[in-house]
């Protein structure tokens, strides 16, 4: 049964653009040789990593969304593990995750669109101010 799998990875920033691709396209062809299907491939870029893993403080994240069986999963991981430019990996299912947003999306598809509100009714216009005290001509008395 084919699921879909989300693998992050991160490869060392010190390794070149060229070989970041050449490791990238080797992964997908053992992905498609395993019987699935890389279906996007997403170079997040370079990113500070929270805390140090094998002397490193950056690394080059990147995203394989892969659909395939437990076992297409296991050859990947495998490779991932064996390759020694790869600092870290995780895998993560998320076709559960998209059957429940596809439910969500046909209940919301579903329900009865409401007619938009009313504007909100106009302020009735403010009372006149009062006339404020006239000025006198009469200076005020000064003490000394």
């Amino acid at each position: 049964m084919n699921r879909l799998y989300e693998v992050m990875f991160i490869v060392r920033p010190d390794m070149a653009d060229e070989d970041t691709d050449k490791l990238v396209s080797g992964l997908e062809a053992s992905v498609s040789s395993a019987g699935g299907t890389v279906q996007k491939i997403d170079r997040m870029g370079k990113r500070r990593l929270a805390y140090n893993v094998a002397r490193f403080q950056d690394g080059n994240y990147i995203l394989l969304t892969v659909e395939g069986t437990g076992q297409t999963v296991l050859e990947l991981e495998r490779r991932l593990r064996v390759t020694e430019p790869v600092i870290k990996f995780i895998t993560v299912r998320i076709d559960e995750e998209q059957k429940r947003l596809d439910k969500v999306k046909a209940i919301r598809a579903t329900r009865v669109k409401r007619a938009p509100a009313p504007p909100p009714l106009t302020p009735a216009p403010p009372a006149p101010a009062e006339a404020a005290p006239a000025a006198t001509d009469t200076p005020a008395p000064t003490t000394v």
